[in-house]
């Protein structure tokens, strides 16, 4: 079974692989194997997918094997390495390689994986944070974990088939299987640690001297502040030294397991406006500074200097300010998605071209979706799609304000509704909220509307206990578009999140990758270039799901999990910003219907071959269209594609209308 998936964030949904890591020691016979306590991280792997360490908590055994490209020795022992998985995988033990090497980068690991047929997932070490608190010093060295300590119960050759001096045809003591012998029959293991052999793996030493007054105050400034400030939406403020040095353990901590800085997508794919995770030096430099005991030094401390945060607004002040009805939130229990609107005061349309979100209180709402309606909508009939008739954003924690697209808009007329989405979660507090939401207003009209698609699919239906569960949906851009941002978005089970396009000529692009998805921090990812997609492009979202009692955020891994608002159910949902290229605002050409039928049949096709077969459709729909298939069918392919599935829908609403 290969390694799950994880991830964590704010100790809600923690889902990442617990590693596997081979990890290298001196030829020497290492420090007591016993002695080391393996604390937690995340790596992505030679895929972009992350691993968490301490994620398998149940599993019988952890096997770490150190990687690196071009040792012989690794490439040696790789056979036994698969035995030895083949053997014991059935039996609860998780496997994985480490690379902590400094001259190997992702897209060469790939490489040599797919060379030497590793099918391993290959952890990569690129700060080799993990690689110098594991004592790394050789590649293909085994650690066995005891995933109910979290401490090194062996380390060392995997067996005595491969030595410096020769390798023999058949190993005659196996070292790691009477190890993982003994764990699974309750025994205490007969080795701790032997002697391996191994390419050697550089870690050089780490900063003597890191300047807390230089250095780390100011990066602290720049990537966490603004959420770690007084009445910041974080749980504490990085007023002064102090706070730092008391939560240091805390901060190595999130910074191993990557749930903070909260930026959860692969960098490795695209690039992106604000970005607001740390680079590898950043990562390295601050790692050093903590794991020499977070030293003060000399100077000034500039954390003393950050103001406190006011509910001010951030990007200067609204040309409209508008307020959501106050709500009284429970303390406890489930609260109803609210849907409340506020009629636009204004007698002249405006386009919008920037929106900030205040909530009035930050600890009870969890989001906020706001556009406009043309007429007031009552209570029984508000529901989620409202507020899609015309988008102007959403607001969740680190998702606080909006900006269109320079030359684009969203114009709400006069005599139009706000209508809000609220979606409140009780925190043990009573409390009243009045969220303000401050608009921004274009001097002149932009050149083009900004339009928004959600790829969704409200027919995912995940498994109990599955713990890699994945659902798909496709849109097709029926006009040459313009892409400016995408929104993966999916509750307490999301794990992981990729959005790739398949072009008219049948090629495929990765576009975004969120393999550490964290449902406390919806995100949306702004490209620095915004991408270009010819007209019959498909855009296609996938989520995988961990509904396994080793997701910490799981509320039941017993329930059978399908679409719903609250979080304890789940969404396939991911959210397109986009203008048409060909588009002007004085000649619109947005099509509804068109819009409609795309989304429609995207999630209706699960194959993704561009059109709906009868085993795809629910069992009501095959039966109301029984033989006018023949007749829908035109070209007579067996499936029916996004033309015919729009003069099907186009002749109904023509009857309807009458």
């Amino acid at each position: 079974m290969p390694i799950a998936l994880h991830q964590d964030m704010n100790m809600l949904p923690s889902r990442f692989s617990a590693l596997l890591i081979l990890f290298a020691v001196v030829l020497a016979v290492p420090a007591s194997a016993q002695s080391m306590r393996v604390d937690d991280f995340v790596l992505l792997d030679q895929h972009g997918q992350a691993h968490r360490m301490h994620y398998h908590q149940d599993a019988s055994a952890i096997v770490l094997i150190v990687h690196g490209n071009g040792c012989q020795i690794v490439r040696s022992t790789l056979p036994d390495y698969k035995a030895l998985r083949d053997k014991y995988a059935a039996q609860g033990v998780q496997f994985a390689m480490i690379n902590s090497n400094l001259q190997d980068n992702r897209e060469s690991i790939a490489a040599e994986a797919a060379e030497w047929e590793i099918d391993f997932p290959i952890l990569v070490d690129e700060t080799q944070d993990i690689g110098r608190s594991l004592a790394l010093t050789r590649t293909a060295e085994v650690i066995v974990v005891d995933p109910k300590t979290w401490r090194i119960v062996y380390r060392g050759a995997i067996n005595d088939r491969v030595h410096y001096e020769r390798q023999k045809d058949k190993a005659q003591q196996h070292y790691v299987a009477d190890v993982l012998d003994a764990m699974i029959a309750g025994d205490a293991p007969a080795f701790s640690e032997m002697q391996s052999p191994g390419c050697i793996v550089n870690i050089p030493e780490q900063q003597a001297a890191v300047s807390y007054s230089e250095t780390i105050a100011p990066l602290l400034i720049e990537k966490c502040a603004s959420c770690h400030v007084e009445g910041g939406i974080a749980p504490w403020a990085m007023s002064e030294y102090r706070m730092i040095q008391g939560f240091a353990p805390m901060i190595r901590e999130v910074l191993r397991t990557r749930r903070m800085p909260p930026w959860h997508l692969d960098p490795a794919v695209g690039e992106w406006q604000h970005d607001g995770g740390l680079s590898n030096e950043e990562r390295t430099t601050l790692m050093a500074w903590l794991e020499a005991g977070a030293p003060r030094g000399e100077g000034a401390d500039p954390l003393l200097e950050v103001p406190p945060r006011e509910n001010v607004w951030t990007l200067g002040q609204p040309d409209l300010v508008i307020e959501v009805p106050a709500f009284a939130v429970p303390a406890t229990g489930t609260v109803e998605y609210q849907f409340p609107q506020v009629a636009n005061p204004l007698k002249e349309g405006a386009w919008v071209v920037a929106a900030t979100v205040i909530p009035g209180d930050a600890q009870a709402v969890h989001h906020v979706l706001l556009g406009t309606v043309d007429e007031k909508i009552d209570g029984e009939r508000a529901d989620e799609e409202d507020i899609f008739e015309n988008y102007i954003m959403g607001y969740a924690p680190g998702n606080e304000s909006a900006f269109m697209p320079e030359g684009t808009g969203v114009y709400v007329p006069p005599g139009a509704y706000y209508t809000f989405q609220m979606h409140y979660t009780p925190y043990g507090k009573a409390s009243t909220d009045v969220t303000r939401v401050g608009l921004y207003f274009a001097k002149e009209a932009p050149e083009q509307f900004l339009r928004q698609e959600v790829v969704v699919n409200p027919a995912i239906l995940i498994p109990p206990h599955a713990a890699d569960h994945e659902e798909v949906a496709t849109v097709r851009f029926y006009h040459d578009a313009t892409l400016y941002a995408l929104t993966p978005h999916s509750h307490y089970r999301g794990k992981s999140s990729t959005f790739e396009l398949i072009y008219p000529d049948g090629r495929e692009e990765l576009i975004l990758s969120v393999p550490n998805y964290d449902f406390n921090w919806q995100r949306t990812y702004n490209f620095v270039e915004p991408k270009q997609v010819p007209a019959g492009t498909r855009i296609v979202h996938r989520t995988i799901y961990d509904n396994s009692a080793n997701n910490p955020g799981n509320p039941d891994p017993e329930a059978e999990v399908s679409w719903g608002l609250q979080s304890e159910e789940e969404m396939l949902y991911g959210s397109v910003s986009y203008a048409w290229t060909d588009e002007k605002v004085s000649a619109p050409i947005h099509d509804d219907l068109r819009s409609g039928v795309s989304q429609w049949v995207g999630y209706l096709d699960q194959n993704l071959d561009g059109k709906v077969q009868r085993s795809e459709m629910p069992e009501r729909l095959r039966k109301n269209i029984g033989l006018k298939w023949i007749f829908l069918d035109k070209n007579f392919d067996g499936g029916l594609d996004y033309d015919e599935m729009e003069a099907m829908i186009r002749r109904r609403q023509e009857k309807k209308d009458g």
